[in-house]
């Protein structure tokens, strides 16, 4: 997990830390307009994430380290971490207020923090029952610093159980933001002078079910491409490939703008560890999505999350889990040491050693780098089109990231390349064209 940090001078903007999903990512720049708004002053947003011990144990280390470099700044904690267990943070002498995931998206908790932060004291831990939370609003933003890629909330919470995951309890029940929001949410972005969009969610493909018609994930982003036409690229974060509906898969063979990139949450290559985990999916339904997605749409590109050493993992299941990135033809493989949550059902079945999970990682990893560096070498000579973003950096339409430093290309601008080379770090290089 890493921290990205949305640093903004001058008196009434705060700087917010995000950590964890791209729906964080969204949520912060939420928070940051409302703060604004509210004329918070030398306030510090951390946007905590869940997912792992980790990534909790990383959050409590970035406001620790906060504090020592501001030591007169507030600090308000809020996110999946903050909602699943406000009393740690709340006990934490350098935390100044925790919100919870539903308080961190209302104008008026900022209003009434910043209230609080004047003489008069304000309630220091605002966290409710997120299970009774029913509607997830659209928010409309007008920008994420620049004009490459913007994230677009559709969906919050998730009704299903895994067994390793503890991220129901710190965002609710699913809930869909309903099309026409999410269609003027995107044409506001475009007419910014975005040339992507990334529809995000917790779980994507539960996308409609409380909606009136049941709409689906597929239908709305048809919805979307038709009614912004000015719209260059769409893309999804990660979706339960099993789970994926008929529009959606037409979508993938029909629409151009649709991005040639799916992110899946596939999590193991062994029957049995998926049913101990509790998913919705076998091995050989994965291998038959890739299959079919990759019919319609030759030259579409899977990313996946894969989970080393969950409990009861044998050598023999972990290798199918090693064998399913080869089966599926999987590019950019993102590994998850499996680290046990408190509260989850797989945190009480038996462990394997710490040194038994680091293990399968590294292993893991490697067979991920192996595959990423055999697709990076297939796109030399390659013709495609780069959206440059910060930092003299790109992305092809497939996600593989190219170098643009040398070109001094503006971010947000699509460049025409052919692709001549791979340099360190897994990064393509071209030339205009």
């Amino acid at each position: 997990m890493t921290a990205s940090e949305h640093a903004h001078p001058g008196k009434t903007e705060p700087t917010i830390y995000t950590l964890g999903c791209r729906l964080n990512a969204y949520e912060s720049e939420v928070m940051k307009a409302h703060a604004a708004a509210a004329g918070l002053d030398d306030t510090v947003i951390v946007n905590t994430c869940a997912v792992t011990a980790e990534a909790v144990r990383q959050a409590t280390q970035l406001i620790r380290r906060v504090r020592r470099e501001r030591s007169h700044a507030k600090i308000i904690v809020t996110g999946c971490a903050a909602q699943i267990e406000p009393e740690r943070f709340a006990d934490l002498a350098e935390v100044d207020h925790v919100i919870g995931n539903a308080e961190k998206m209302q104008a008026d908790t900022f209003t009434g923090l910043a209230r609080g932060l004047a003489p008069d004291d304000s309630e220091r831990v605002l966290v409710n029952d997120i299970m009774s939370v029913r509607e997830t609003a659209s928010h409309l933003i007008d920008g994420f610093g620049t004009r490459a890629r913007a994230i677009v909330q559709v969906q919050n919470g998730c009704d299903h159980r895994c067994t390793f995951c503890i991220i129901p309890y710190g965002r609710g029940p699913s809930r869909s933001v309903p099309a026409g929001e999410t269609i003027a949410q995107v044409r506001r972005l475009v007419e910014a002078g975005y040339q992507e969009v990334v529809l995000t969610g917790v779980d994507m493909t539960s996308y409609g079910h409380d909606l009136p018609g049941s709409p689906t994930l597929g239908r709305l982003v048809g919805q979307v491409l038709k009614h912004v036409p000015d719209l260059s690229r769409l893309r999804l974060s990660s979706i339960d490939q099993v789970e994926a509906d008929a529009a959606l898969l037409r979508v993938i063979a029909e629409e151009p703008r649709f991005m040639p990139h799916l992110h899946l949450s596939l999590q193991s290559g062994d029957d049995l560890i998926l049913k101990r985990m509790k998913r919705r999916h076998l091995r050989d339904d994965a291998i038959r999505f890739c299959a079919e997605a990759r019919r319609l749409r030759p030259g579409i590109v899977f990313g996946a999350d894969l989970i080393a050493g969950f409990p009861t993992e044998t050598e023999a299941m972990f290798d199918r889990s090693l064998d399913l990135v080869d089966a599926c033809g999987l590019t950019f493989v993102h590994v998850f040491p499996f680290s046990p949550r408190v509260g989850t059902p797989a945190a009480r079945m038996p462990q394997l050693t710490k040194a038994e999970i680091k293990a399968r990682a590294v292993r893991l990893r490697a067979k991920g780098d192996q595959a990423l560096d055999s697709y990076l070498q297939s796109q030399v000579g390659v013709g495609t089109v780069v959206l440059a973003e910060r930092g003299g950096i790109g992305r092809t339409p497939e996600f593989a990231e190219v170098g643009l430093a040398h070109l001094g290309v503006e971010p947000g601008t699509l460049v025409p390349m052919r692709i001549t080379g791979v340099r360190e770090r897994r990064q393509l290089t071209g030339d205009l064209v």
